[in-house]
């Protein structure tokens, strides 16, 4: 681990040091787009940033009136991204995921002729009555003659989406709905290419850096050309550590990473959900490993506990007949220090959520 590297990324975004400022839909727009398909999860990734005021019913309220929007955006999964950016973002991103999910498509039979018939019969239902749920949609589509189960479906809504025809509507108590993306983000537009390219170029290493170009290019989607062609356009600095070239943006000054490596650390703690852009924004694992020893088991898939910077252990939450638990599992002995840590990061959890936790 680089504890240089870790902290500066900590900071840069938003975890640690200053919280972000303007509620939701500006810290989505800083960080450029933020992996969501755990849903819950996200909301508190997003709450985590934005300082001990933040709460899941105000995160909530943000994504029903459409300041900020879920779709399938950079890699083939759910993003939160800012409304006003969606449609320049999916026009930059959108031709390499077609790429990922055209094998998909050939081997469910998924046609272009019909797979567009079935997107506009979508956005015809959608501008009659919309939002509508995914469960609506196919209904609709079944009545036109287009029978497809769920997991077709799921792949027809995909390409509703990359083709900016759909994005996330308002939830029906906990069911998500699609609405016209025009509907809901009317100020959204198109940019020339490289300035698309040089703008999430620079909001990733503004806020992800110190990253490598790999990094970008897992995040993003695009090629190294294209990474290579954006840090060129958004003026990006170099900062060499440990055989690696990482790349950063912004007013910060060069790191000092010898002097970073022998300073003892503070002890924080961070209550890290599923899939958060900490964890997940990375390719190369060398500045903050994913995994601990002696299992080697990884955190990708889980809810993380970091202190200092590095894994080292899971959380989960669970309901009971009381409420809810918390199950905090460390993976060596904990000091003193670091048991106040995580007993602080626990309890700002529980004052995002606006409900009691029991810490196990």
């Amino acid at each position: 681990m680089n504890r240089a590297i870790a902290s500066a990324r900590l900071r840069n975004q938003r975890i640690e040091g200053r919280p972000a400022g303007g509620g939701p839909a500006s810290l989505v727009a800083a960080l450029g787009a933020v992996q969501s398909q755990e849903f819950d999860a996200a909301k508190w990734a997003l709450g985590l940033r934005m300082g001990p005021g933040a709460t899941d019913a105000a995160i909530e309220r943000a994504f029903a009136d459409g300041r900020i929007l879920r779709t399938h955006v950079l890699r083939p999964t759910w993003h939160f991204v800012p409304r006003d950016d969606i449609r320049w973002m999916l026009e930059l991103t959108a031709p390499h995921v077609r790429r990922t999910l055209a094998g998909y498509h050939r081997r469910l039979g998924l046609d272009a002729p019909q797979t567009k018939r079935a997107v506009r019969i979508i956005e015809r239902a959608l501008g009659d009555d919309g939002p509508l749920t995914r469960q609506d949609l196919r209904a609709r589509l079944a009545r036109a003659g287009i029978d497809v189960d769920s997991f077709r479906l799921a792949f027809v809504m995909l390409s509703a989406e990359l083709d900016a025809v759909v994005c996330s509507g308002p939830r029906q108590g906990r069911h998500f709905t699609y609405a016209l993306l025009a509907a809901r983000a009317p100020r959204a537009r198109s940019l020339p290419r490289d300035e698309a390219l040089g703008r999430l170029v620079r909001r990733y290493f503004a806020t992800h850096g110190p990253a490598t170009v790999r990094d970008f290019v897992w995040w993003s989607g695009l090629s190294t050309a294209d990474t290579t062609r954006g840090l060129r356009i958004a003026r990006a600095r170099q900062m060499p550590a440990d055989g690696h070239v990482y790349w950063t943006i912004g007013g910060a000054p060069a790191l000092d990473f010898a002097r970073a490596r022998a300073t003892r650390a503070i002890a924080t703690a961070h209550l890290l959900p599923i899939y958060d852009e900490y964890l997940v924004a990375y390719r190369d694992r060398a500045a903050v490993p994913h995994s601990w020893q002696p299992s080697g088991s990884s955190v990708t898939f889980r809810h993380a506990l970091v202190l200092d910077g590095q894994v080292a252990g899971t959380w989960r939450v669970t309901k009971n007949k009381t409420g809810l638990a918390m199950t905090i599992t460390p993976v060596r002995p904990l000091s003193a220090r670091e048991q106040r840590a995580v007993r602080e990061a626990a309890a700002r959890y529980e004052r995002f959520l606006g409900a009691e936790v029991l810490v196990c």
